[in-house]
């Protein structure tokens, strides 16, 4: 069983507004994440930490497990691990796990579905999308990277992990993965050009 874990606890420092909340194609950006991911599996955990005032309303109808990252200013790490020692707890029989963000909005089902496939027909224990020359999320990484994703520390994300087991990741082509939105001339370059 595959679990996708949708990472949006930051603080959205650069946008100046939670960017979770940026209404894209008639969705939010995280509501559009949820969507996609809830395409490919029914096991999916949003991590919430800074804004989940502003946040949790939006998305408290969706059928995914909503986590509560309370030491979330100390890193992406906090978020990785509570992610991880829930599902570890709660759902024992999953077997991989996808990271994604909400703010890379062309991470679409197809894409996950990719990264799903690749990871059954391939031997190697992380499938990572693949864009401007390195490898990044959405990223799949299969139980035996269980406990290095719970060991990540601080401002640690997976990242850290795909670069330290590089002969272990597979890559799946994303060009559109490094798109993220990170500061309102991000917004603004994303919703006045049709990239889709």
């Amino acid at each position: 069983m595959i679990a996708i874990v949708i990472l949006a606890a930051g603080a959205s420092t650069r946008m100046g507004s939670p960017k979770q909340n940026l209404v894209y194609k008639g969705q939010t950006l995280l509501q559009h994440a949820i969507a996609n991911a809830l395409s490919v599996t029914k096991t999916v955990m949003v991590v919430l930490g800074a804004n989940r005032g502003d946040i949790e309303y939006s998305i408290k109808d969706q059928p995914v497990n909503i986590l509560y990252s309370s030491n979330w200013p100390a890193g992406m790490a906090t978020s990785i691990s509570l992610a991880v020692e829930t599902l570890l707890r709660d759902y024992q029989t999953v077997k991989s796990i996808i990271f994604m963000l909400c703010d890379q909005p062309f991470a679409d089902k197809m894409l996950l579905k990719r990264l799903i496939t690749v990871a059954r027909d391939d031997t190697k224990g992380i499938v990572a999308s693949a864009y401007n020359g390195t490898v990044g999320v959405p990223a799949l990484f299969k139980q035996k990277y269980f406990p290095y994703l719970l060991a990540l520390k601080g401002k640690e994300g997976a990242k850290k992990l795909l670069l330290q087991h590089a002969d272990d990741v597979l890559g799946v082509p994303f060009p559109l993965g490094s798109v993220d939105i990170d500061t309102v001339k991000d917004w603004e370059k994303l919703t006045n050009t049709n990239l889709s």
